[in-house]
């Protein structure tokens, strides 16, 4: 019996576990849902020892369906990244709540810091700009207000998701490349930096060994077996990898919780003056990769909020149907700030809006609405992208709101380009399954392992250059009317 590949993709609002073979595809899947607190406006936390013990469940259920540890290879882990975990080494117990990627609460320290004139300093060292959503301001607010954490000592340690996973499976503590960039406290072409440490007041002795993505990086014994974990990614690379953005140029753009695109950008560090970010791709062998990125806050979590929290769908599924039952948006624009804004933007203060109504405009309208701001977003990236010499020439869309089929040929619309989607749309998974199969030999190196990808479907723009026109100019006047003045 071929050997698989056990994936670890843990995310903003689930846990899963994968099984996957040599060839590409997903013997099975287990994943169950992670609660997310908001103690505060603007504070997102999640709880450190739940999203260990139900990864562990669900790894646990995908190791007994594959036969048994002997039939398991190696374990890739893919996370939501920038997310912060504090735990004590000697205990193995978290000692705070886990402050997520999505959180806020350090928006008066990042403009503080602008405000000083560190921004260039630290873009031109991380690639990234000043903002709550990485991590280096949420340690440093960490250790500032909870003193349980200085009092901790040596026994401190912090990492972001896949360092306290791996950590908890293996006693090891690294961190891979790509998920360090995203801290705004590794330099770009270097490791840690402690004036950037010192910048933000984090703990540099708590952190962990940057690694590769692919290689040993220790063995579990916790499934009865003795299992390597082998590949490492933060999820956007990780989609990266899965979509085989493997050339200079290739740009694919992910539609979860948030929606990322990524754009390779060969070995040298690329440089943004329109407010994209630099990020590690992947290293393998020493040797680092990047991408140019935008990320945008909301996606998934618009329709969830729609489906959850103000009850006007049932289901996501419903998004597709309701969207093609009226003819246009009916002049209903949603700037989907719930979070603030990200990039190009990059305003935490902004707030979420819903524009045009009338007594013409029904939910239809603002379920539509809701899909389109998604290829809205895409668009603002693509003129910022573009500004910064990385046009795109095609794009590799993936994620689980990219199952509407709408929704694709929109964003192929919306764009004027070819849009591609994978058959196998679960592509974050996918990549720390070549990551991993690279890791443990399976595979040479990541082109060979490209060959999991499988089939593929093309969406091409079908929509008149006036209406196009017409619906932007709206988009923009509607997130004019949100940015703070």
């Amino acid at each position: 019996m071929d050997k698989k590949i056990l994936v670890i993709d843990e995310g903003t609002t689930s846990t899963r576990a994968m099984l996957f073979g040599a060839g590409g595809r997903c013997h099975a899947s287990e994943q169950t849902e992670l609660e997310q607190h908001y103690p505060r406006p603007g504070w997102v936390e999640h709880d450190a020892a739940e999203i260990w013990r139900k990864t562990l469940r669900v790894a646990g259920a995908m190791v007994a369906q594959a036969g048994g540890p002997q039939h398991i290879a190696a374990i890739g882990i893919t996370n939501q990244r920038e997310t912060v975990v504090f735990w004590d080494k000697t205990t193995g117990e978290p000692l705070a709540p886990a402050i997520v990627w999505q959180d806020r609460r350090t928006a008066a320290d990042c403009r503080a810091l602008r405000d000083a004139d560190h921004e260039d300093a630290v873009q031109a060292k991380t690639g990234l700009i000043l903002d709550p959503y990485f991590s280096g301001s949420k340690m440093g607010w960490a250790m500032r207000e909870w003193p349980q954490l200085a009092e901790a000592g040596d026994r401190l340690a912090v990492g972001t998701i896949e360092s306290w996973l791996v950590w908890k499976l293996t006693g090891a503590h690294v961190t891979d490349a790509s998920n360090a960039s995203r801290t705004a406290l590794m330099a770009l072409d270097g490791g840690w930096d402690d004036e950037l440490a010192d910048l933000f007041g984090a703990p540099r002795r708590a952190l962990p060994e940057i690694v590769d993505c692919a290689g040993e990086f220790g063995r579990t014994t916790l499934f009865g077996g003795s299992i390597p974990v082998c590949g490492l990614a933060g999820d956007q690379q990780a989609a990266t990898i899965g979509q085989a953005c493997l050339g200079e140029g290739d740009t694919k753009a992910t539609f979860g919780t948030g929606a990322f695109v990524l754009t390779q950008a060969g070995t040298t560090p690329p440089k943004s003056t329109h407010r994209l970010l630099a990020t590690v791709a992947w290293q393998l062998n020493g040797e680092r990769q990047y991408a140019l990125e935008g990320s945008v806050f909301v996606a998934g979590s618009l329709i969830k909020w729609l489906r959850d929290s103000v009850g006007l769908i049932a289901a996501a599924s419903e998004t597709d149907a309701l969207a093609r039952s009226v003819d246009d948006n009916g002049g209903v624009y949603l700037v989907p700030a719930l979070s603030g804004l990200g990039a190009p933007w990059w305003e935490p203060e902004a707030r979420a809006a819903i524009s045009g109504l009338s007594f013409a405009t029904g939910k239809p309208h603002i379920v539509r609405a809701a899909l389109e701001a998604m290829a809205h977003q895409a668009h603002d990236l693509k003129t910022a992208f573009a500004a910064d010499g990385a046009d795109w020439s095609q794009l590799r869309i993936d994620g689980g709101m990219v199952a509407n089929d709408w929704m694709a040929q929109d964003m192929a619309d919306m764009l004027g380009l070819t849009v591609e989607r994978p058959k196998f749309a679960e592509t974050t998974a996918l990549g720390a399954a070549m990551l991993a199969g690279v890791g443990c030999g399976m595979f040479r190196d990541l082109s060979e392992a490209a060959a999991m990808r499988g089939k593929v479907e093309m969406f091409e723009p079908t929509i008149e250059a006036g209406v196009r026109e017409e619906r932007l100019a709206g988009w923009k006047a509607a997130v004019s009317a949100v940015l703070p003045d």
